[in-house]
């Protein structure tokens, strides 16, 4: 992503402390997503008949179908968020003015509390999964997707976090969960703070990246929205002096 003039910068200490409002947040989606989970799996229990195992099929097939799509709509978040919008944007502003500012210090993410870079999508994960539980409180293969689809989304900017800590410094499950695979890592997410950036947006587990970037999805959608609304993306415009040497990642461990 490019910068444009007069960019956010982050310098306040106060920035990494999550408020107890962004923590009240952040408790509520994770209860949302545990609640929503659990109660998928306790139905489950209860339907099974002869075929013990085909329940759990469908659950854990739902579940990975959660995950699955969590990871594109982690891209399409980010892609937003990164190109559109101001700090006076409703309800996504200050998301939007943190992005910015991570890309001109890449590496202050690493130092903000969970609930304060994860908060406005705790919310929302809180939002849409009461919604889930009142249309589809009897069907488990429904609850375990909207589940694991919130909690995935909910903690991408946390999963985006880890992909800029060097391996030494991760928690030990967040590494474990690298090397498998199932979380994006460093080096995978490194792209996106090079030149043009304007690609690798996933932070789930990066699974889409590699087609989205390939067939430009965003490149794409970006001209759409230009043509219907005259609004340029900020990754058009080019770096100015003083930027692409601090965004310019030129080795894993400073990102």
């Amino acid at each position: 992503m490019a910068k444009q003039q007069n960019s956010p910068t982050i310098r306040d200490k106060s920035y990494y402390k999550a408020t107890w409002a962004h923590r009240a947040w952040f408790a509520a989606g994770c209860a949302s997503v545990f609640t929503t989970l659990a109660k998928s799996v306790l139905i489950t229990f209860s339907e099974i008949t002869k075929t013990p195992f085909a329940p759990f099929v469908r659950l854990l097939a739902a579940a990975a179908a959660g995950y699955a799509v969590a990871d594109l709509v982690s891209g399409v978040y980010h892609w937003a968020v990164d190109n559109y919008g101001s700090a006076r944007t409703p309800i996504f502003g200050s998301q939007i003015e943190s992005f910015r500012a991570h890309h001109i210090h890449p590496s202050e993410i690493t130092r903000c509390e969970a609930a304060g870079i994860a908060y406005t999508l705790a919310a929302g994960a809180a939002a849409s999964l009461a919604t889930v539980n009142l249309l589809f409180s009897g069907d488990p293969a429904a609850l375990a997707f909207a589940g694991a689809l919130a909690g995935c989304v909910m903690l991408s900017t946390v999963f985006h976090a880890w992909a800029h800590l060097p391996r030494g410094r991760l928690p030990a499950a967040a590494a474990a969960l690298q090397d498998g695979g199932v979380l994006i890592k460093m080096s995978e997410h490194m792209p996106h703070h090079r030149p043009p950036y304007n690609g690798t947006y996933c932070t789930v587990s990066g699974m889409w990246n590699g087609v989205l970037d390939e067939y430009r999805v965003f490149g794409r959608l970006e001209k759409v929205v230009y043509g219907l609304t005259g609004v340029k993306p900020r990754s058009w415009s080019e770096p100015v002096a003083g930027w692409t040497p601090r965004t310019q990642v030129d080795n894993e461990n400073e990102i």
